[in-house]
């Protein structure tokens, strides 16, 4: 009922041309191994007791805890409760515990109910919390973190 198939037997005569070709098509799959993926790295923590004047631009994520005057630029933005940053806050996702006088652009924007905001928010997404304070416009936008992206206002006909 079962046979053994020729394409499962070994070969009397090793076939050199087959060893041959055999060793560089698995050198280059060795080196070509996927590595495994890379922790992501801590975010950067400002203290309570460190005052920061300058902008900040970072690719990873970035929780303030302190005061800082400047724009912060970064991936994930997270004002701390005791936090104050003055200036403009660009992020793909911004959670704001604490104090933010300025303009806020991020995809994803949290003002917590312990936050305070003066100051414009551009956003793709928002959530505010219930006793949140924040003196300000909101204004949704499909790309906000580019500023050229406002969507301009057609110019009345007449």
């Amino acid at each position: 009922m079962f046979s053994k198939s020729k394409i499962n037997e070994p070969s009397a005569k090793p076939d050199n041309k087959s060893v041959e070709t055999a060793s560089p098509i698995n050198k280059p799959a060795a080196e070509f191994k996927p590595a495994a993926p890379k922790a992501k790295p801590p975010a950067s923590i400002l203290s309570a007791d460190l005052q920061v004047t300058g902008n900040m631009k970072t690719t990873g994520d970035i929780q303030v805890e302190g005061r800082v005057e400047g724009d912060i630029r970064a991936h994930l933005l997270t004002i701390g409760e005791g936090a104050t940053v003055k200036g403009e806050i660009i992020a793909d996702d911004v959670v704001v515990n604490g104090h933010v006088i300025g303009r806020v652009r991020g995809l994803k924007v949290r003002l917590t109910s312990t936050a305070q905001v003066e100051g414009d928010i551009i956003h793709k997404t928002i959530a505010i919390e219930s006793g949140a304070h924040f003196e300000g416009s909101v204004q949704r936008q499909d790309d906000p973190l580019n500023p050229g992206s406002a969507k301009k206002m057609p110019a009345p006909a007449g």
